[in-house]
């Protein structure tokens, strides 16, 4: 089979089973949107015929095969996206009633201490931060936002609030 043939095929194949394969994909996501940009991206990937010749039944398989592992890297950046967007919100972020004149003093120092952290922090790990923790942004935005990979915002955020409450810890002792 030439080269050119066994393209034809590929394209003949995924056409043929595309809408499966998106319906694959939403059960495995939950969602049609993702699931058809999954599903595209599993035809780049598929498309580039190797030297090879191999048959229909294997060039399916490995089709959906690609659908399920680029769906399951989608769940699994999901999943490190949702656990660094916790409700939980900081106990020095939340107001608190000040009731004596030195927990005001006390409140005040931690606030400078904060604020004197995130100021040493690199310019990106501050923004992503400061919209992540104070903005309410997500970690996807926050990463859209600056360019950089969800992953390298999530690790922003943890560290500084990290070195944060690290500080804070220390200073309470």
């Amino acid at each position: 089979m030439t080269t050119e043939t066994q393209s034809e095929t590929r394209v003949d194949i995924f056409l043929a089973h595309r809408p499966a394969l998106i319906a694959y994909a939403v059960r495995l996501l939950g969602s049609r949107d993702a699931a058809e940009d999954i599903v595209q991206d599993a035809f780049v990937r598929f498309l580039p015929s190797s030297t090879r010749s191999v048959s229909k039944g294997q060039l399916l398989a490995y089709l959906y095969r690609t659908v399920r592992n680029l769906s399951l890297d989608v769940l699994r950046r999901r999943k490190v996206a949702a656990i660094g967007h916790q409700d939980d919100v900081p106990f020095w972020s939340v107001p608190a009633d000040v009731q004596t004149p030195e927990q005001s003093a006390l409140l005040c120092d931690d606030i400078r201490r904060i604020s004197q952290i995130l100021s040493e922090l690199p310019v990106e790990a501050r923004v992503a931060v400061e919209m992540h923790r104070f903005g309410g942004y997500t970690l996807d935005e926050v990463a859209a936002h600056l360019g950089i990979s969800t992953a390298s915002a999530h690790r922003y955020v943890t560290a500084a609030m990290m070195k944060v409450a690290t500080a804070l810890l220390v200073n309470a002792t």
